[in-house]
């Protein structure tokens, strides 16, 4: 098998939480591109249900599925659906992350760190526990965390919490696949720069491109072939890694 072969998911059962829009919708699409069936999962219904229709057209299988992936009960849920339709999960793109207006770390509020904490952090860890007891019987599986760079630096605006969250999933990622490798699952993370999604807030823009070597943000395109690498085999031998691609951001 040549090495362009081996990015082939060809009969995978894949999941994308947060995969109505930007870049889980990306993440979703390239999966289907390469030749997975694709579960969407979103709070919001009707984003979910487009994606999904728009995988059909590409002759794969999808699923649209509703999830507050911050409430176990939806999370088991979720994961159950897939297993229940398809019999397997293979590969897991925890994508849902939320962040709140820049703010002061002595402003945030009880409930802004709850909501935070529970949806980028407590819903990933438990996204993947319940991905990972779904792979155990096939004793393989790829889990593949969204964290970003706010998790390896301090953003020059104030915005403690999020970056804490996401320095958690960064560390998180590293403690499962040092669990979970004995049971042929590879858990991994992608650091994402500045992208131009839906949710982004324009404002973050300008702090980017002042340090950046790179002259622009990065574009949802920019990021779906590293989900491709860590969902192949090609990413077999990469455990517990957190790929940054921040356009330099990063380096200065």
């Amino acid at each position: 098998m040549n090495c362009i072969e081996r990015f082939r998911l060809d009969g995978k059962k894949a999941l994308v939480t947060g995969g109505g829009q930007g870049l889980g919708k990306a993440f979703a699409e390239a999966l289907a591109e390469a030749g997975a069936d694709v579960a969407i999962s979103d709070i919001r219904d009707e984003t979910a249900k487009k994606v999904a229709e728009d995988i059909r057209t590409l002759g794969r299988q999808s699923l649209a599925i509703h999830a507050d992936t911050s409430r176990i009960d939806d999370v088991t849920r979720m994961v159950g659906k897939v297993i229940e339709t398809w019999g397997r999960l293979d590969i897991a793109v925890n994508n849902v992350g939320i962040a709140i207006p820049i703010k002061e770390a002595i402003q945030v509020t009880e409930a802004e760190w709850d909501k935070v904490m529970d949806t980028n952090l407590r819903g990933t860890f438990f996204c993947a526990q319940v991905e990972a007891r779904a792979m155990l019987p096939k004793k393989q599986g790829k889990i593949i965390n969204i964290a970003s760079i706010c998790g390896h630096i301090v953003w020059p605006e104030p915005q403690a919490i999020y970056s804490i969250s996401k320095a958690g999933v960064c560390h998180l990622t590293r403690c499962l696949a040092a669990e979970w490798i004995k049971h042929g699952i590879r858990v991994n993370s992608i650091s994402p720069g500045v992208t131009r999604t839906p949710d982004l807030f324009p404002e973050v823009i300008p702090v980017f491109l002042k340090t950046a070597p790179i002259d622009h943000v990065a574009e949802v395109k920019d990021l779906q072939s590293a989900v491709l690498y860590l969902a192949s085999e090609t990413s077999d031998f990469m455990v517990g890694h957190d790929l940054v691609l921040d356009g330099g951001y990063t380096i200065m």
